[in-house]
This record gives C-alpha cells, sequence and structure tokens, in this order.
C-alpha cells in the first residue's frame, strides 16, 4: 500500500464493465468528501477513521465491514493511516 501525500490513494487490484476491486490508503486527516457511490463493500485493513453513508457515521477500523447501497452518499476521513479494500458494482 502506498499513501499519498496529497490525498487519499488506491490500486486497482481487478476490474471489469461490472466490478472494481481496489485497495486504498490514507494518511491521517485525509479525507475523501461525501459523494454519490455506486453499491460498494468496504473492508478496512488498518488504521481507525470515520465513514458516513447516508448521514450516518460509522466508526472504521480493522474487520470493519460497510456496505454502501446503491446510490448511496458516502464519506471517509482518516484519524490514523487507514487501509482498505473496496469492491464496487457497477
Amino acid at each position: 500500500m502506498v499513501y499519498g501525500e496529497n490525498g487519499p490513494s488506491h490500486e486497482v487490484l481487478h476490474q471489469t464493465d461490472r466490478v472494481k476491486v481496489l485497495v486504498g490508503a490514507m494518511r491521517a486527516g485525509q479525507r475523501i468528501p461525501v459523494h454519490p457511490e455506486g453499491e460498494s463493500v468496504y473492508y478496512f485493513l488498518e488504521g481507525s477513521g470515520q465513514m458516513t453513508v447516508d448521514g450516518e457515521r460509522f466508526a472504521v477500523g480493522p474487520g470493519a465491514i460497510v456496505v454502501i447501497p446503491a446510490g448511496g452518499k458516502r464519506g471517509l476521513e482518516a484519524e490514523t493511516e487507514l487501509a482498505f479494500l473496496a469492491t464496487r458494482v457497477a
């Protein structure tokens, strides 16, 4: 995993016309603003942060799984270095 200095970073592990799987990394204080998203599943590998899904905030850390419905709005804030796997369905 590469923790980007200028914002969240990710590496695509697999992608087809229907699904995308990536590993993401964020340094403490970095954030992904709330925005609409396709159906997604996030699995957190390390670190801690706060995820917002459709206006509700969740604490996330190692082993946490967050499922986002199609069209849901999501955002993420890293409290420490934070790494996750994400699967997005088209």
